[in-house]
């Protein structure tokens, strides 16, 4: 993901997320955000978010 998209996401975007457990694999789980955890430079794999059910994970690509 590049800057402007780490920038639109906000509480209340569907996105998709690889978990830290499936990081490896690249498995993506789909939810809604509910709080952005962090948007550093440094995860270039897309920033930390908790979603709703509260499964945690990096934004791999913003839904819709």
């Amino acid at each position: 993901m590049n800057g402007q998209n780490r920038a639109a996401i906000k509480p209340g975007m569907t996105v998709d997320i690889v978990l830290k457990r499936d990081q490896k694999t690249g498995k993506r789980t789909r939810g809604v955000v509910a709080e952005i955890l962090t948007n550093s430079s440094f995860h270039p794999h897309g920033i930390k978010v908790r979603l709703r059910d509260g499964q945690v994970g990096r934004v791999q690509e913003i839904v819709g």
